[in-house]
């Protein structure tokens, strides 16, 4: 009698408790509550909105039906934007590799190395790209070279964030094995780390390109070049036939390197 009374306290403790549903309702009341405070706070009101409404429905049949024959005219800047998206986000790779490998606590234990290269990380990752293509505009004057300076800082700051935290969760066993053996940082490195995580950072790297199509896009409004230039142009003339041309163009563009972007990166996983 003693083992059945002893035994009954443990099989009640088995029992799963169910999930509290005040915790749900909690979450989305605090949501809420921000989004109401938010909006209350930068005077938000769905009045404005409402009168603003037909404003938009004249613009948008102003941008109806685009000017097809400026195509000829904006095929030149959408490749130099293209060209500007691929040099910016390679070298930002490039940048980004041996930049994540300090961030990453897994393969530099020591916070001295890790805690700066976040930080630089984090900083680059403050600044838009707007930003930094007026502050390089600035420096190397109106032309796409200001623009793939931008784009090569934004692409280092995203990449190597997203890799450094795939580098963190990669299995530990090869590297272990490889200390084991006495081979120093460097081999730990290219033998250990890098064959775990070459499809990772190959995704992240195209990721990077399609956001950089988007972003070299808007670069030419502060002078970067690309057909940003072109979309100051024609606003500023209150051409939006022309307007409406840059941005079907810029869409088939975007949607042709998502879905190519897209199968290469199915076949690296």
């Amino acid at each position: 009698m003693k083992r059945e009374t002893e035994g009954r306290p443990q099989q009640i403790s088995n029992i799963p408790v169910p999930p509290s549903k005040l915790k749900p309702f909690l979450t989305i009341l605090i949501v809420l509550l921000l989004a109401v405070g938010s909006g209350w706070q930068i005077g938000f009101s769905f009045s404005k909105l409402t009168e603003g409404l037909p404003n938009m429905w004249d613009l948008i049949v102003q941008l109806v039906p685009p000017h097809w024959g400026y195509f000829s005219e904006i095929t030149s800047p959408i490749l130099e934007t293209i060209r500007m998206a691929v040099v910016g986000t390679t070298f930002g790779g490039l940048l980004a590799f041996p930049l994540s490998m300090l961030a990453a606590r897994n393969v530099f234990h020591t916070s001295w190395v890790t805690i700066p290269a976040r930080y630089l990380l984090n900083l680059i990752r403050t600044l838009p790209e707007l930003l930094l293509a007026a502050l390089f505009v600035a420096v190397f004057g109106i032309g796409p070279i200001p623009g793939v300076f931008a784009l090569m800082l934004f692409s280092l700051g995203i990449i190597a964030k997203l890799f450094y935290e795939s580098v963190e969760a990669i299995d530990s066993g090869p590297m272990e094995a490889m200390t084991a053996v006495g081979a120093n940082k460097i081999k730990w490195i290219v033998f250990g780390v890098v064959p775990q995580v070459t499809a990772s950072f190959m995704s992240f790297f195209l990721y990077a390109f399609e956001i950089n199509i988007r972003a070299a896009a808007v670069l030419g409004l502060v002078g970067a070049g690309g057909i940003g230039l072109y979309y100051e142009q024609t606003l500023g003339f209150f051409e939006y036939g022309k307007v409406s041309s840059i941005i079907v163009y810029t869409l088939i563009v975007v949607l042709l390197i998502d879905n190519l972007s897209t199968r290469v990166r199915e076949k690296l996983q």
